[in-house]
């Protein structure tokens, strides 16, 4: 990847420019919003009459030979009060600078997202829409992500955002918001898919992050302007990270985890899996060995992610022969490697009582030990009063 390519620029000229004249997004917002239309009965009506304009002039006979009567009939009803309202409210929202509405078949529409089965009609940009066309990678994970897990996750994706590729996630708190902030360091860029109206912030902890990604990368939605955090919303919205991206990396789960909801997306929609391997011991390690056992590529670099992403048969790819500049690589802290508790805590978690027996001195002085090393950031404390020794992740 070359770092002149023109979707780098991070000028304001490079936000989202797209606006569908109002009468073609009224049609629009029309069709996603009639009662029994979901997105894939939405494409048979568009791959049937061309556009959303034609399909509500199409007639109840010629609408009922592709849907059934009780779709056709409410395809036929006038737009309602609440359509109107939200079109008045994206109109104004769209004045806005960088804000822009894609739709399928229109220009800057991403390539491999119109190709999973359930497209969504409308995306909400918010910042530079030039990243949708660059090769991506989604990074996903705990929202209760370990220390160590966010360090992973932000050093992964600054060493591939470094190689030019764009990171895709979902701007939860823990592994996602961790992957934002490595990916913003990069010349790749970040993506975050939300799961609100893209007017609205969730979760309100990563406000000032939102804030930066619809400056210096790109925010995605799929619900219209005003739609609150409702539950259904994020599971949802996960088949939009998995198929905006060649490939998805999932760095912290637990064997229980929409994570692996959006992992197992990804595989069906034929995108690369990767996961990050963890200690036996560690909760949120089990998703990523459940993802291993199923098939997905053990991975402990950057530049094994970016040597499978270059022989990925989505294209786009021109990373390898950069790829070894680019690895997230665990190493000790220069200045702890000799130190006996280090040492005695390993890197699997660890009972207080267990690492009293194999340290010198009594449980107080262990106790003020433990605590120098959290504060210093190279100890975590875990559920059930266990420790666990970080490392700190270094790009090379």
């Amino acid at each position: 990847m070359q770092d002149t390519d023109p979707i780098l620029d991070a000028s304001p000229s490079a936000v989202a420019s797209v606006v569908l004249p109002p009468e073609t997004l009224a049609a629009w917002l029309r069709l996603e919003r009639t009662p029994g239309i979901g997105p894939r009965s939405a494409h048979v009506l568009l791959s049937a009459f061309g556009s959303p304009e034609a399909i509500f002039k199409a007639g109840y006979t010629a609408l009922a030979a592709h849907v059934s009567a009780t779709q056709a009939r409410a395809l036929c009803l006038p737009m309602s009060a609440d359509t109107q309202r939200i079109l008045d409210a994206t109109v104004d929202w769209l004045q806005q600078p960088g804000h822009g509405v894609l739709a399928p078949g229109a220009p800057g529409y991403p390539e491999l997202l119109a190709n999973i089965p359930d497209p969504p009609l409308l995306l909400y940009i918010k910042g530079r829409v030039q990243l949708l066309a660059r090769p991506s990678l989604a990074i996903v994970g705990s929202r209760n992500a370990s220390t160590q897990g966010k360090a992973n996750a932000e050093a992964f994706a600054q060493a591939l955002s470094g190689a030019g590729v764009c990171i895709v996630s979902g701007l939860a708190l823990g592994i996602d918001a961790a992957a934002h902030e490595g990916a913003l360091k990069g010349a790749g860029g970040t993506i975050a898919v939300i799961g609100t109206g893209p007017d609205l912030v969730y979760p309100s902890r990563n406000a000032r992050l939102f804030e930066r990604i619809a400056d210096e990368g790109c925010i995605v939605s799929e619900y219209p302007v005003g739609t609150p955090p409702l539950p259904g919303n994020f599971p949802k919205r996960n088949r939009l990270i998995s198929g905006l991206a060649a490939g998805v990396l999932v760095v912290e789960a637990a064997a229980q985890s929409g994570s692996l909801i959006t992992a197992r997306q990804a595989a069906e929609q034929g995108r690369d899996v990767f996961a990050i391997p963890g200690s036996i011991h560690a909760s949120l390690a089990k998703g990523c060995h459940l993802l291993i056992r199923e098939g997905a590529k053990l991975v402990d670099t950057a530049a094994d992610v970016l040597e499978a992403l270059a022989a990925s048969p989505l294209g786009g790819w021109h990373a390898a022969p950069q790829a070894r500049s680019g690895q997230a690589q665990a190493t000790p802290d220069a200045h702890t490697q000799d130190d006996e508790l280090l040492h005695a805590l390993g890197h699997d978690p660890i009972e207080p009582d267990s690492l009293l027996a194999l340290v010198k001195g009594g449980a107080a002085a262990l106790s003020s030990r433990l605590l120098m090393l959290e504060l210093a950031g190279l100890v975590e404390r875990l559920p059930g009063g266990r420790v666990q020794r970080v490392v700190r992740p270094m790009v090379k």
